[in-house]
């Protein structure tokens, strides 16, 4: 039995209130801390695939989260001139994959785990932490302290617990593409409500989906080589960015028309698109990441939430099974380490793909996402080092 009993889990986004969720199953107690005074609206839409929703039904979230977002299990892959790579429902066997809000997705773990009796503290940023023989401390920017057995770094890919454990740790790194996304009203554009499109346009690339209120929500990566430009895109006023996309897109089924149809004051800038390279060093003594702050990988990849889902239960079942941190924080990271890399080198390439204009051959779903998404958890299998 493990002689952990207590834990600070830093950050309350995806990754905390799972990770709290988790330890909690395992018999660990743990409090959230998060630098933000209250909860954050806004925010993208993103996807939480089965293995991720087969990650929450160990925690008994996955419900909460099915009734925030919307399933989506169909996906469409095709050109900027209207023709299709490829079409399929889904994988066999998996349930389909949710669509939603971050904000909603955040609220809904929020809920539940306080619901689960997961104490989550606002207003809370971490600015150090220091580590004894039995425990560690840390430090808060309000000049209060909190003790624990370990500390979980789950505060993302910004990550201050990742420069506490190595402080040549690299930080995150731009892909060369900026995010906007957006909706369009009255375009005459009909997706069916049970398919995620994503379109390879001739100059830049976008995604679309039709929503319950009739509207059709999309999102485009538009290429852009230089990280200054990219970072400053948020700063650039959306009736502007509104007329570059449709120019981007002028020429693209069904690009052009969602374009025409959408508002400046609709738009949402995420600004540039930034992974995390290899981070060489996961823990150290009573310290460990989960989640982005240790692997981060491109949204091309669909499986940023999944994977910090994943990696939260995969964490605890190791400190329930092995003698003590460093060996629970060992066998995690030999757990998870292949696995999120592979993945991340994956959607680098579709990264690629998406600024030369689609796949260079044929798709085929099963090896594309049969690795990934019918990956599960058996939370009752015993962990060895």
């Amino acid at each position: 039995m493990t002689p952990v009993r207590t834990a600070l889990v830093i950050g309350g986004g995806i990754a905390g209130p799972v990770t709290a969720l988790a330890l909690r199953k395992a018999g660990i107690d743990a409090t959230v801390h998060e630098a933000h005074p209250a909860e954050q609206d806004g925010g993208a839409a993103l996807t939480v695939a089965p293995n991720g929703l087969n990650a929450l039904e160990v925690i008994g979230a996955a419900g909460a989260v099915r009734a925030a977002g919307r399933p989506i299990p169909a996906m469409a892959m095709g050109d900027g001139r209207g023709g299709r790579f490829a079409e399929f429902a889904g994988l066999p066997g998996l349930p389909a994959s949710h669509v939603l809000a971050r904000a909603d997705l955040n609220r809904a773990l929020h809920d539940h785990a306080a619901a689960q009796g997961v104490k989550i503290e606002y207003g809370k940023r971490l600015t150090g932490a220091e580590e004894t023989a039995g425990g560690v401390t840390a430090h808060f920017d309000d000049g209060t302290t909190a003790t624990a057995d370990l500390l979980v770094g789950a505060d993302g890919i910004r990550s201050t617990v990742r420069r506490l454990i190595d402080p040549a740790a690299p930080g995150p790194e731009y892909t060369g593409l900026i995010g906007i996304g957006g909706v369009a009203s009255g375009s005459g554009v009909t997706p069916d409500p049970d398919t995620m499109y994503f379109a390879f346009g001739a100059r830049a690339f976008l995604g679309y989906w039709w929503t319950p209120d009739g509207r059709v929500a999309w999102f485009s990566n538009v290429p852009e080589p230089d990280a200054a430009t990219a970072f400053a895109s948020r700063n650039t006023p959306p009736a502007r960015w509104l007329e570059r996309l449709r120019d981007l897109h002028a020429d693209d089924v069904p690009g052009g028309a969602l374009l025409r149809h959408s508002r400046a004051e609709d738009l949402f800038v995420l600004g540039g698109i930034e992974i995390m390279p290899r981070v060489p060093h996961w823990h150290r003594g009573r310290m460990v990441l989960v989640g982005d702050s240790a692997h981060a990988p491109s949204p091309s990849s669909g499986q940023g939430a999944s994977l910090a889902i994943e990696s939260a239960v995969e964490l605890a079942r190791c400190l329930r099974d092995l003698p003590d941190p460093a060996a629970a924080f060992a066998a995690y990271e030999g757990l998870r380490r292949p696995r999120v890399e592979a993945i991340a080198a994956a959607a680098a390439r579709t990264n690629e793909e998406k600024s030369a204009g689609g796949p260079a051959g044929p798709v085929d779903p099963e090896r594309m996402f049969g690795f990934v998404q019918r990956f599960r958890i058996d939370w009752d299998e015993r962990v060895t080092a």
